[in-house]
């Protein structure tokens, strides 16, 4: 292989001239004709006895092509590590020149990393907050369990009054502006309605007020604009709402015997001491992320520089794939998927994904600076928590991890991970 020695530089484009000697070539070449011989059936000829300069002749461009798609990878790959290029997109392969005795040239134009010098990361500075804990916040977090171990009896002889629950089947059709019904939602069965509470929608404690088992009401509902739920927002829906049932709920006592309940307790006190720890525990682990956010926004604003484009669609992809695993997680149907707007969300995803990559590379970088590495200690923790959550062996996750490459993508999470701690600590 003898390439011309230039490497067209244009920020992370590079593009190299690639000759593979004619011997090369015919030696492909020949590797070639004796695979299509084995295969070809040819009128007039045995299998697997089709002269070579037939072969050539019947099956000249689609030897051209096989040729060239066993050499350029190999070559491309050899004279890219000879000038120390590290390719991070597929090559685009142009002004190929393939003809039988003459050596194979081809140009390969591709993407690498860019050159990154970090500026001032040494200078960034967190926001270390004091973390408090209130009486009041424990309280509210001691009653949430306590409605979570409620009970629920049955009434019997009465209509729904002020604090009840109705056990329902509903069913909620969205209105067109003219005020038909436009479709239909599937009924929902057991739905507990509380009525009167503070999360219940005002038009169902109004409407089933005073209903009784057995009975059927509708009514419709009219979503404000800002509406939390953006499919709901400035739109009406007609329900229907047959009461099957009304509840009370009752709520245990809090004292010693419902600290038992809750697990290895024997005092409330012990309850309540470990809600504030876990909430200190979150408070401090939330203003923690914050500020590494912060920081990062920080390292992106202190440096710019050009990412390569395959990269930010890598990301795209990634980000487009988690939110689609998402939303069909959420029960969304792979009809309604197809009919989304791809190019619209790839474009909303693009700024978003090129700010991940450029974290992403920056991070690295200062990894590399300050020799943060990864030890096969804190990466079989990652894979034994791995495991344990997909109730597999970690040496099976091991292996498929490393048939996908899902292992180097793991460390490199965990080696990010570790630096944006560096700058945290450091940041003091």
């Amino acid at each position: 292989m003898s390439p011309t020695d230039t490497a067209a530089k244009d920020g992370v484009k590079r593009e190299i001239t690639v000759e593979i000697p004619a011997e090369e070539v015919a030696r492909e070449t020949e590797a070639q004709v004796q695979r299509y011989q084995k295969s070809a059936r040819l009128p007039g000829f045995r299998a697997g006895h089709v002269p070579a300069s037939i072969i050539k002749q019947r099956f000249g461009e689609g030897l051209k092509n096989d040729v060239a798609e066993a050499l350029i990878p190999k070559y491309f790959r050899k004279e890219a590590e000879k000038q120390g290029l590290i390719p991070v997109s597929t090559p685009r392969v142009t002004d190929l020149h393939i003809h039988e005795g003459e050596p194979l040239r081809f140009k390969a134009t591709f993407e690498v990393l860019p050159e990154i010098r970090v500026e001032g990361y040494k200078e960034l500075r967190a926001d270390k907050p004091e973390i408090t804990v209130t009486d009041e916040e424990v309280e509210q977090a001691l009653n949430s369990v306590r409605e979570q171990h409620a009970s629920y009896t049955n009434v019997e002889g009465r209509p729904l009054a002020e604090g009840d629950f109705a056990q329902a089947s509903m069913e909620g059709k969205p209105k067109n502006p003219d005020g038909n019904e436009a479709g239909k939602n599937p009924v929902l069965n057991d739905v507990l309605i509380e009525i009167g509470g503070k999360n219940t929608v005002p038009e169902f404690t109004q409407n089933l007020l005073g209903a009784s088992a057995g009975e059927e009401r509708t009514f419709d509902v009219v979503y404000p604009e800002d509406a939390p739920d953006k499919r709901l927002a400035g739109k009406t829906f007609v329900y229907t709402v047959k009461v099957n049932g009304i509840k009370q709920k009752n709520l245990p006592d809090l004292n010693d015997e419902f600290a038992k309940e809750l697990g290895e307790f024997t005092s409330l006190d012990q309850v309540r001491k470990q809600i504030r720890e876990n909430i200190e525990a979150e408070k401090r682990h939330n203003a923690e992320r914050a500020a590494k956010d912060k920081l990062v926004d920080d390292l992106l604003k202190r440096n710019d520089f050009e990412v390569p484009e395959s990269l930010v669609d890598r990301q795209i992809d990634l980000r487009l794939e988690r939110g689609l695993r998402a939303l069909a997680a959420q029960g969304m149907k792979v009809e309604a998927m197809k009919k989304m707007d791809l190019p619209r969300l790839r474009a909303g995803q693009r700024e978003q994904a090129l700010q991940d990559v450029k974290s992403s590379l920056l991070l690295d970088r200062i990894a590399d600076l300050e020799n943060i590495q990864v030890s096969e200690e804190e990466l079989n923790r990652e894979l034994e928590a791995l495991a344990k959550q997909s109730k597999q062996t970690s040496e099976a996750v091991r292996a498929r991890l490393t048939e996908d490459g899902g292992l180097d993508r793991i460390r490199n999470r965990i080696r990010s991970e570790k630096t944006l701690d560096f700058l945290y600590h450091q940041s003091a």
